[in-house]
């Protein structure tokens, strides 16, 4: 469901070391694993070396096919209080840790100065391979200019179940089924432990955000002796299967949304006058019909209109860049919201794809259980759109739980509350109007796990290293220290 990728952004098992042998990690230059011009220009950087991890394909065969994960690392530059290597991901599925830790370390400080910042691409992702590819760039492009789930009728709905179907089989015959079948977290939650022995770390000390939450609340439970310490920032309960899920999250992105539209209220010619919802269903919703000009040869459609909504609401950072698009497509053109949306597509100005896309897809359909009952899918996209009604673009919108109900590869992970049987070296940090994971689902995490919680009062997604001073300093002296409590920053 692309409107749903656009909201949206486990059981791991606990196992022993698949082998005596520690892998070595060979480093070097970082320019051989960037794969576009953002890259290009970060790895350029000296400071950062690179290197990658060998892994099994499948850890219940560890002498057979294998897997590498792209890694980067920037060394602690106080070697004299270095206090060891923080692992890092941030989020997705399909997001790039490596280009994380090479744009995290500025605003870290003097954190960057205790730990080694090593960010890792998960198995399919980025810089790992092989990687995750269900479509050209050619075939992302015209995916998203369709609005072909605004048609409701038998007929419309039966061509978005084929075209599901027929994403699914062409990620199998481009990836590998066999890839698509260990893509998903209970693998990478190994490949982390195999990171940590390989970095040389008893311990390991980690900092995930988003879906990295999800990585690493798994191995807290897989691996609750071999944690120092761990931050959790903008938490995916695994309690929630995936229609509640995206429920939650469509009400996050509404309360955003509000939040958004009373700051644009008060600016020079907000467009969102009256009751902002059905403004900007006024604005968006002729898109189904006839799309906007915008970028040289492009067009915007409905659903790109929305993903670049959802994509400004992660940050107030982005609600100038937001309100600038939605003051153009009242005068009928669209190019500053296609480009919101090609940021968080991940599409570079050449027109190339990261893949990122393909690896949510893939890593979802395999991490949660299957919906095939068409009543709860109905039930639950009523429900989404009752939440966040300015999201409705008259369609059934189904597409993506239709993804995952006929992926060819099995769930590998199931729905599951989380349990802690004494209290984990966790810090949980959840944001008050965080649009793509609610606050509620980080309290309900710290509280299965028995951690602290920091909460920051703001509307964004995510907060440490964020912006906030408070925030970085709570959560920069309990990696430091292992030592935290409940505490609130605005």
């Amino acid at each position: 469901m692309r409107r749903a990728t656009a909201v949206m952004a486990v059981a791991a098992l606990a196992v022993t070391a698949c082998s005596a042998a520690e892998p070595q990690l060979r480093w070097g230059p970082c320019e051989p694993y960037a794969r576009g011009s953002l890259e290009k220009q970060l790895y350029a950087d000296p400071s950062f070396d690179c290197a990658r991890l060998t892994v099994p394909l499948d850890y219940a065969r560890p002498s057979g096919r294998t897997v590498t994960l792209g890694l980067l690392r920037h060394r602690a530059t106080d070697t004299a209080h270095r206090v060891g290597s923080l692992v890092l991901d941030p989020g997705g599925p399909g997001g790039s840790g490596m280009t994380a830790a090479a744009t995290l370390v500025k605003p870290a400080g003097q954190l960057a100065a205790r730990f080694d910042f090593v960010g890792f691409d998960p198995r399919g992702v980025h810089a790992s391979e092989p990687r995750i590819t269900c479509r050209s760039d050619a075939e992302q492009d015209a995916d998203r200019a369709s609005d072909a789930e605004s048609d409701r009728s038998p007929a419309g709905v039966a061509k978005q179940l084929a075209e599901a179907r027929a994403y699914g089989a062409s990620c199998a015959k481009n990836t590998g089924a066999d890839v698509l079948a260990h893509i998903g977290t209970r693998e990478v939650v190994r490949d982390v432990d195999a990171l940590r022995s390989a970095l040389g770390e008893e311990k390991l000390t980690y900092l995930g955000y988003s879906y990295g939450t999800q990585i690493g609340s798994s191995y807290a439970e897989a691996y609750p002796d071999k944690v120092r310490a761990m931050i959790l920032d903008g938490v995916i309960d695994p309690a929630q299967d995936l229609p509640q899920t995206l429920v939650a999250q469509t009400a996050g992105f509404q309360d955003a949304f509000t939040q958004f539209a009373r700051w644009c209220a008060k600016q020079p010619s907000c467009p969102l006058t009256g009751d902002a919802t059905t403004a900007f269903q006024r604005l968006a919703r002729p898109l189904v019909i006839s799309k906007a000009p915008a970028l040289p040869g492009r067009t915007l459609s409905f659903e790109d209109a929305v993903t670049a909504t959802n994509a400004a609401l992660y940050s107030r950072d982005n609600w100038p860049v937001l309100l600038r698009g939605l003051q153009e497509l009242t005068h009928g053109q669209g190019s500053t919201l296609l480009d919101l949306a090609d940021n968080y597509y991940e599409r570079d100005p050449d027109g190339h794809y990261s893949g990122a896309i393909d690896a949510y897809f893939a890593v979802r359909c395999v991490d949660y259980d299957r919906v095939t009952d068409r009543a709860t899918i109905d039930s639950a996209h009523r429900q989404m759109l009752t939440n966040a009604p300015f999201l409705d673009g008259g369609s059934p919108d189904t597409s993506e739980l239709d993804v995952c109900s006929t992926w060819p590869v099995p769930p590998t992970s199931r729905t599951h509350r989380l349990s802690a049987p004494e209290p984990s070296k966790v810090l949980v940090v959840s944001t008050t109007h965080d649009p793509a994971t609610p606050y509620r689902q980080g309290a309900a995490v710290a509280k299965a796990l028995r951690a602290p919680l920091l909460t920051f009062d703001g509307t964004q997604h995510a907060a440490f290293l964020r912006g906030n001073a408070c925030v970085d300093r709570i959560a920069a002296e309990y990696l430091v220290t292992t030592v935290a409590r409940d505490s609130r920053c605005g």
